[in-house]
């Protein structure tokens, strides 16, 4: 594994890279040998922001943790990495049960059948609503209505199918297809 470390408002001090290379080797029998690890720091406030990004072959495994104690915060992300790639390796072996286009991923991931298999997927609710033309705006404005974090609706504009969702800083953010 290759570390790759980024201070944002703050210094990345060895002490630090050294203590997170050794949790993150936590999750190194899980993924490839020559994998790219790239973590952010950043000092808001009184709270420390780890970022740890991993990219693999088509996917890019993503963690975030804010806490006021760091190593508890480097705990919390190896932790959700680690669930991650435990997920996505049971989807894998799944789909390459069923279909054989998975078969490069799953060979570059090398996946063992000693992985356990704790992650079912399953579809609790279905919804099913008329998607209305109208712009990111309203869109906006309907899902602060209803309360959501997203919102799924139909561009009236492009007459595609959009979404607005809220970003973690209290943003918003319009997904549209290419």
């Amino acid at each position: 594994m290759r570390y790759n470390f980024t201070g944002k408002n703050i210094n990345v001090f060895e002490d630090f890279k050294d203590k997170a290379e050794k949790k993150i080797s936590r999750i190194q029998k899980l993924v490839p040998n020559d994998v790219d690890v790239f973590v952010t720091l950043s000092k808001l406030r009184h709270q420390f922001k780890i970022e740890v990004s991993v990219p693999l072959h088509k996917r890019l495994l993503r963690a975030e943790v804010t806490n006021t104690d760091l190593d508890s915060a480097l705990d919390s992300v190896v932790d959700i990495l680690e669930k991650q790639i435990i997920k996505y390796k049971n989807r894998l072996r799944e789909r390459k049960r069923r279909n054989t286009a998975t078969a490069e991923e799953v060979s570059y991931l090398d996946i063992q059948a000693e992985v356990e298999d704790n992650s079912t997927l399953s579809i609790h609710r279905t919804k099913r609503f008329a998607l209305k033309p109208m712009d990111a705006q309203e869109a906006v404005m309907e899902m602060e209505l209803l309360g959501h974090s997203f919102f799924v609706f139909r561009n009236g504009e492009t007459d595609e199918v959009n979404v607005v969702y809220k970003r973690n800083d209290d943003e918003y953010g319009l997904i549209e297809p290419t």
